[in-house]
Formats: structure tokens, sequence, C-alpha cells
């Protein structure tokens, strides 16, 4: 691992990899936090699909008083019009393509690659999975918005303009917004993305029937099981 890798947790499959998931993590939280939902997938038995959980480099965030914690990039208001740092989210996109470019050089092809996060995981999920060069096998965004809020990201490869993606949200979210989530589905619809949504009754995160339509939404990508959600 180099330098400037991305300090992570990695599940393997029982027989050799031959896709990946990676999934990025919300504010303070580390990959830890969602390591332990592999189990309750229930893939089946080789499935052959390695998860990565990477962790975010620890920052000072200034709706926390500054405090430092681990962040994807610093949140700056609650303004969803002002609340990303850009700066800071096309540092940590670099970070994210280059652990796909690690994939992709360890054998497992972009389109056998899965990019997820949640909430502001699920934000550079989204951003960095439009903008990424070479064809992704799906892209999940849970719980999460546009870091350009009205506006879809400059310069989305034409790579990713038929990858499926997924967006989950809770309905009584009061971290971030139903409604910016809607505002990223609405710009994504219109731009004749292949994009899914669903809502769930709950706060600001995830449950455990999201967590089988998750999987079988992830079996369906990288397994071609066709499992209805």
């Amino acid at each position: 691992m180099s330098a400037t890798s991305l300090e992570r947790i990695t599940i393997e499959p029982e027989t050799p990899a031959t896709s990946c998931v990676i999934w990025l993590h919300g504010l303070g939280d580390s990959g830890a936090g969602f390591a332990p939902i592999v189990p309750i997938f229930s893939l089946p038995e080789n499935h052959g699909i390695r998860f990565i959980f990477p962790h975010a480099p620890e920052q000072a965030v200034t709706i926390n008083q500054g405090y430092v914690m681990r962040s994807w990039y610093d949140i700056k208001s609650l303004d969803l019009h002002n609340r990303a740092d850009m700066d800071g989210v096309l540092a940590s996109e670099k970070k994210v393509q280059a652990l796909i470019q690690e994939q992709i050089d360890s054998g497992i092809a972009a389109k056998n690659i899965v990019l997820a996060g949640f909430s502001q995981g699920g934000v550079l999920s989204l951003f960095t999975g439009l903008r990424f060069g070479q064809s992704l096998a799906g892209i999940l965004a849970l719980s999460c918005y546009l870091p350009t809020s009205d506006t879809l990201p400059e310069l989305c490869h034409s790579a990713n303009a038929a990858t499926p993606i997924l967006q989950n949200h809770g309905e009584r979210d009061d971290v971030v917004p139903m409604s910016a989530g809607k505002m990223a589905n609405t710009l994504l619809t219109a731009a004749d993305y292949d994009v899914t949504w669903k809502s769930y009754a709950m706060d600001h995160s995830v449950l455990p029937d999201q967590l089988r339509d998750i999987s079988a939404w992830l079996q369906a990508r990288l397994l071609g099981h066709q499992i209805p959600i």
C-alpha cells in the first residue's frame, strides 16, 4: 500500500475475488462502521465479491466547532447550497479514484466494481461515480445529496451515463433532508441516468429490510442474479 493510499478494512470472499464493492462511510464514522453489514447481505456461497471499507482522512469540520474527525470533506454550513467544501470533495475524489484503480490493477475490471456510500460517503460515491472515466457496475447513494446542490457535477463522464444508480433515503431524515436526495434524483432522471429511488420509514440510518434490498441490487449488478427489490 502506498503512502497516499486510504487505510481500509478489506473483507475477502472465500473464493478468488472477481468483483468489488467499495463502501464509503459517513461523517465521523470509519470503515468499521459498515464492515459488519457483509454477513447481513446473506450472499450465496462462492460469490467472489471483495468488500472494501476505507477510512476517510481526519480533518477539522467547521459545523462541529472545528473538531477533528474522519471526514471526506469539510462541511461549512447546514445550507445545502453551501454545505460541501468542493476543494475537499475533489481531494477525496482523487483518493477514491486511486482506490478504484488499485482494484483494476489487481485484475478486477471497472465493470465489476460498485461504488457505494452513506451520507457524506454517498455524496462522494455519487460525485466520483458520475465523473469516473471507466464504466462501473453500479453506484449506490444512501441518504445523501449532490455536492453541487441543484446542478449535476461538471465533467460527468459518458462512461457511466448508463450505469445503474440506486438512491435510498429515510423519510424522517433530519440530518440530510429527503428533499436533498430528491433534488439529486430529479437531476439524474432529467439527464436520463438509469436511477432507481426508494425511500424507507427511517431516520438518518439504514434498516435490515433496506440492506436486504441492497443485497438483491448488488447481486443483480455483480452476480447476474435477478432478485426483485
